[in-house]
């Protein structure tokens, strides 16, 4: 009697665990996404400068730098599972558009396998989505931004200055809501455009206004848009 109690017991333990785990796969546990990209040219031109990928020199380009799931509180998820590393075989059909989109500008240079691991292994697995899909939703989000064209569109384009406003606005016309920008200081003490932060709904899909800001670097009322062939601090390293 007590065998056929105990494995009751583990039956019913196994079932709450499978349904714990299902619950957690369907219902992500936070509230929306950052998508975060940076501007090369503002990453290299700084203290600690950078090296240009394996893979070559990046495109001027915004490129991505994560998708990183986010509390309304301001506070966020991180390394929820520390036994799920990169698997590169899952997003072997991805490598070249990520080589191209979500390049590594660290030092020493790198194939991008390291920066991607650690963006997934941080934020990736506090989502519910796969590693693949991670990824792929990360690409499709910036080529939906298209950033770099909406400047463009209202004439903001590398190496020169504008207004901090500017730039919120010929995004926010262009995607229907305004990113938070976020500023570094290149070496002549100039502020620079380093990283625009937009929200995006639990499924990684859709674009919305933004429950809370980030907290990051604030820009002066004017910012430098850098061009990337001028960035002065590169170590070309390959």
């Amino acid at each position: 009697m007590m065998r056929v109690k105990s494995s009751s017991v583990i039956i019913t333990l196994f079932v709450l665990q499978c349904l714990a785990t299902y619950c957690h796969s369907s219902s992500p546990d936070f509230d929306f996404f950052y998508f975060v990209q940076q501007w090369p040219a503002s990453y290299c031109d700084s203290r600690r400068g950078c090296c240009y990928p394996t893979t070559g020199k990046p495109d001027e380009d915004f490129s991505i730098h994560g998708l990183w799931p986010n509390y309304k509180d301001g506070k966020w998820p991180s390394n929820c599972d520390r036994q799920s590393p990169l698997d590169r075989s899952e997003i072997s059909d991805l490598m070249s558009r990520m080589e191209k989109d979500w390049p590594t500008l660290a030092c020493p240079s790198g194939d991008g396998i390291k920066f991607w691991d650690h963006e997934w292994e941080k934020h990736g697995t506090c989502t519910s989505l796969d590693q693949h899909s991670y990824f792929q939703a990360a690409l499709d989000l910036k080529k939906k931004a298209n950033l770099l064209q909406l400047l463009r569109n209202a004439g903001i384009r590398p190496g020169k200055f504008y207004s901090m406003e500017s730039v919120k606005q010929a995004i926010e016309e262009g995607l229907g809501f305004a990113p938070f920008i976020e500023c570094n200081v290149d070496e002549s003490g100039n502020h620079q455009m380093y990283q625009l932060y937009l929200c995006v709904d639990t499924s990684a899909s859709n674009f919305i206004k933004c429950p809370v800001l980030p907290h990051g670097r604030s820009c002066g009322s004017k910012l430098e848009f850098p061009s990337f062939s001028s960035a002065s601090n590169s170590r070309h390293e390959l």
